[in-house]
């Protein structure tokens, strides 16, 4: 009986919908939790963070329909134009009267008193563009031209972000744009080859400021003197609130560190208040939840027959599980802190926003499938 259940054509579909579902709910009601601090620091409101929030859930939730009931056949126009759009976009932040710098990071835009990150959307701008070309390519066979034809999109978009300052989500791009070669038949001695030069690249960006060297001095032991006042300060924090949470949590609201010990409290370290306020139980429910959404993304990216679709679905699992893994990584001293949201569930309008797009496009993948 359970093999039949798990084989069930619709299981994945209905999967995608209620893990999406109950993560974003629990990320609102997190967002709410966490961020009050924050909110009355800023705005004199405690809720001026969740109702931002809150309206972009209800904005992603209509993008998220839109992209579930589109044609396969409009997705394969805007795939074409997708890298233009995305280099557009991400040029944005440099214009002087939209471009707004936050702690360092030139990667916003602010209009209408809304601030957007491009950067978020060019992430599945690049996975359109990579399977719409993918899908007329044969990476096994000849590999050195279709690189040639798709890493230029890549290093233009990554050199962008780059130049933003937004370490963190360079390194996602890296993974996703890595995470789709693979999946399209890229053989495993070009991911070795391009190990060495990229380790270097990344080195050399690490030993060239003292607050990156210091950030991964940290992670080894964020409580030591020295780093501890300074950039140990957010994960010996992290840890102590998931610590302090116990198997069952201290409660709702009831946490401790956000109270201007976590200066990220409602975005990058926001599973640590989970951990905190809900415990190892609420943890493991988040986990779980993931667990189940990239699990069916994968299920309808194997059973879909039409190449592009299949790609982009296995990206967007590959963009998932990047960017859980660096955010839980980050809350657990695991990784160096790099600023990198929990999708659905921390605060951000345009994460949460390019997620349910992006959950919207692999739902209309499994209904035409």
């Amino acid at each position: 009986k359970d093999s039949k259940f798990f084989s069930r054509p619709e299981l994945p579909y209905f999967l995608i919908i209620w893990s999406t579902v109950l993560l974003s709910a629990l990320g609102l009601t997190m967002v709410l939790s966490a961020s009050t601090v924050t909110s009355l620091q800023e705005s004199g409101n405690s809720y001026s963070i969740f109702i931002r929030q809150f309206f972009f859930l209800i904005l992603g939730a209509a993008a998220a329909y839109w992209a579930y009931k589109v044609r396969g056949a409009v997705w394969l126009k805007i795939a074409k134009v997708s890298l233009t759009v995305s280099v557009v976009t991400l040029a944005l932040p440099f214009v002087p009267a939209l471009g707004k710098d936050i702690k360092g990071n030139r990667n916003w835009i602010e209009f209408a008193g809304f601030t957007l990150q491009p950067s978020e959307f060019a992430k599945f701008g690049l996975i359109l563009w990579s399977a719409y070309h993918l899908r007329n390519l044969d990476l096994f066979k000849d590999t050195k031209k279709s690189l040639f034809f798709l890493v230029p999109g890549f290093i233009i978009i990554e050199f962008l972000i780059i130049l933003q300052k937004d370490l963190g989500t360079a390194l996602l791009v890296f993974l996703i744009f890595t995470g789709i070669l693979f999946v399209a038949g890229a053989p495993i001695k070009f991911f070795i080859g391009s190990f060495i030069p990229l380790a270097l690249i990344g080195s050399a960006l690490v030993f060239s400021s003292t607050y990156r060297m210091d950030r991964f001095a940290a992670l080894l032991d964020p409580f030591d003197d020295r780093y501890y006042k300074f950039t140990g300060w957010q994960p010996a924090h992290s840890i102590m609130g998931l610590a302090s949470g116990g198997l069952w949590g201290s409660g709702l609201g009831a946490s401790k560190q956000k109270w201007a010990n976590l200066a990220e409290a409602h975005t990058d370290f926001i599973f640590s208040v989970i951990g905190e306020e809900l415990g190892l139980l609420g943890s493991l429910l988040v986990l779980c939840l993931y667990a189940a959404l990239i699990y069916a993304i994968i299920r309808v990216a194997l059973k879909t027959k039409d190449d592009f679709s299949r790609y982009v679905s296995a990206a967007i699992a590959c963009w998932f599980i990047a960017q859980i893994a660096v955010n839980i990584g980050s809350a657990t001293s695991l990784v160096p802190v790099i600023g990198v949201t929990l999708p659905f569930i921390s605060y951000g309008g345009s994460s949460l926003l390019a997620n349910l797009i992006a959950v919207g496009y692999v739902l209309g993948v499994a209904r035409r499938t």
